[in-house]
């Protein structure tokens, strides 16, 4: 039996998928590539925004039109439940019941409907999963969940509280594969710097990094994504104490106004958030710090849009990724707060944020301007160069060929631009 799985959503959304083809291939089921070919469909979607949730519903409608078993995982799965049913899915995977997936595809075959919403983690072996989407970068979730409940945000509803795995199990997973040639890993969470707290046996997240840094054919750690008060300078510290360690921290901040921060619920200030990057920036006086920013939420004013712009003027962030709010059911900013913000007038908002972080982009860039900076190969672009990141995560573009794919070279950076570098190789390293 073939089945296809799409992906919508995160990094954690597409280490789940790759578990998941793990788990189905262990039970005799084919994976393909082809959403035709297949004879099961499973979505695994995402639920971080409504324009997220409805293209899952407009792909679930092209899939029963072309006659095929539908399966639904991930966060509309654990958001919707069995309302999903009444969509025509055959059946609903909740975002912990990822072992059960095998069994889902089987009773969907013969034609039941079932959901899942057992916390059955624990009966994976993330060791074994050999279905990575790359061949020297891999995924590895190391913490499910968040504890931290901001207003508007439906995360913590869909993913659960934080549940951590033991250290043990995340570094039996990079050694075993370092034994398949991975040389670069990015660990995981919703709330990644929450790592360890819920086992009370000393684990942290800067503690995973050093361990892992002390594996001989690791070359570059990265961790995705913080929260400010979790946030804890021994992961900065480690930083200096390993090459290996990625300088790079993505810490989404939101808003730049305080009223608007106590409504989002983000447990700290403006003021707290500017002392903690200028903490970082004193560690690792390179590291690249990166955020998220919401325009648009309920109660905003031009004041407090000013205070962002003026937040972003101040840390001049290496990126910025930008989102206009809307309401998510079930959240308790959808429950309470009136979306009073002219749509025009988030967009008006969003754009102006868009050019003043352009400029900072090009600002910043010219720093690299004839340096000559190791770079690892990820893949080819559309427009047939080449690219990689440093350990800044500056992303670089170069001509090159498909061997280089996963290896290390030294790149020097002779064009700038708001966005990617370009380059050209000067030599191909043999680590």
């Amino acid at each position: 039996m073939k089945v296809h799985i799409f992906t919508y959503g995160c990094q954690m959304n597409e280490n789940d998928t790759e578990i998941a083809k793990q788990l189905l291939l262990n039970e005799g089921f084919e994976i393909t590539d082809s959403e035709d070919d297949a004879d099961v469909v499973i979505l695994n979607t995402c639920a971080v925004r409504k324009k997220s949730e409805e293209k899952v519903y407009s792909h679930i409608g092209k899939l029963k039109k072309k006659g095929k078993k539908i399966g639904i995982m991930g966060c509309v799965a654990e958001k919707e439940k069995e309302n999903l049913f009444k969509r025509g899915v055959s059946f609903v995977l909740g975002t912990r019941a990822l072992a059960e997936i095998p069994k889902a595809v089987e009773n969907a075959k013969n034609g039941s409907r079932h959901a899942y919403f057992d916390d059955t983690l624990s009966e994976i072996e993330y060791h074994k999963v050999e279905t990575r989407s790359s061949k020297h970068h891999a995924w590895i979730t190391i913490i499910y969940g968040c504890d931290r409940f901001c207003t508007y945000c439906i995360v913590p509803y869909t993913r659960n509280r934080e549940k951590s795995r033991t250290l043990d199990s995340v570094l039996t997973e990079v050694r075993a594969l370092v034994d398949k040639g991975y040389k670069e890993f990015t660990f995981l969470g919703q709330n990644v710097d929450a790592y360890g707290k819920d086992l009370g046996d000393g684990t942290s997240l800067a503690k995973l990094l050093r361990e892992a840094s002390k594996i001989d054919q690791v070359k570059r750690l990265w961790f995705l994504t913080s929260y400010p008060t979790d946030f804890s300078l021994e992961i900065p510290q480690a930083m200096n104490e390993s090459e290996k360690i990625a300088k790079s921290v993505h810490l989404p901040v939101q808003h730049g106004s305080n009223k608007i921060l106590k409504a989002m619920n983000r447990r700290y200030t403006r003021e707290e958030y500017i002392q903690l990057i200028q903490d970082i920036r004193k560690i690792v006086p390179d590291a690249s710090i990166s955020s998220d920013i919401i325009v648009g939420f309920p109660g905003e004013t031009d004041e407090d849009f000013e205070d962002t712009v003026n937040l972003v003027k101040e840390l001049k962030f290496e990126r910025l990724n930008l989102a206009v709010y809307s309401p998510r059911e079930g959240t308790v900013a959808w429950k309470y707060y009136k979306d009073d913000v002219p749509y025009k007038t988030k967009v008006r908002r969003m754009s102006y944020l868009l050019n003043l972080q352009k400029l900072i982009n090009k600002e910043l860039n010219e720093a690299y301007k004839d340096k000559t900076v190791e770079v690892i190969v990820e893949a080819q672009a559309k427009n047939g160069l080449f690219y990689g990141r440093d350990i800044r995560n500056k992303i670089i573009s170069f001509e090159g060929s498909n061997e280089l794919i996963g290896k290390s070279v030294l790149v020097k950076v002779n064009k700038i631009t708001a966005g990617p570098l370009h380059g050209t190789i000067e030599k191909v390293l043999d680590f």
